[in-house]
């Protein structure tokens, strides 16, 4: 991958306008849309920022939310966890450590014992098959 875009500008020319509104400036995809909801083969899910690794396919579940979802990162150095208090919520957002870029957020309710759910956006995230 190139080097990290610096600016603004420079993000703007690497990401699609769909990537630059959930990445750049936290935004959220429109559910049951993305394309990796229903991926169901075995690899790692990647930042589609800067390429670092965020999630293995052993990890994701279908949570009927409309986003792919997780319920534990593959490398927790590759994530930061920050309190996010827009639209009047107290949420756990999800960044991807290396970029800044915002992947979505975590919740308590997921199905495994783990109890997490990351529920990401699939534009945030790239696809590479083991």
């Amino acid at each position: 991958m190139k080097a990290m875009p610096k600016t603004e500008e420079e993000w703007k020319k690497r990401l699609s306008s769909e990537q630059y509104h959930v990445l750049r400036e936290k935004g959220t995809e429109i559910p049951f849309t993305g394309k990796l909801l229903n991926n169901k083969e075995n690899g790692v899910y990647t930042c589609s920022g800067c390429g670092s690794e965020l999630f293995s396919s052993d990890t994701k579940f279908d949570s009927g939310t409309g986003w792919p979802s997780f319920d534990k990162p593959e490398n927790l150095e590759n994530v930061e966890l920050k309190k996010d208090f827009l639209h009047e919520m107290v949420r756990t957002e999800v960044l991807c450590r290396k970029c800044g870029g915002h992947l979505g957020h975590v919740f308590d309710d997921g199905p495994t014992e783990t109890g997490k759910r990351f529920c990401i956006n699939s534009c945030a995230l790239e696809f590479k098959r083991k």
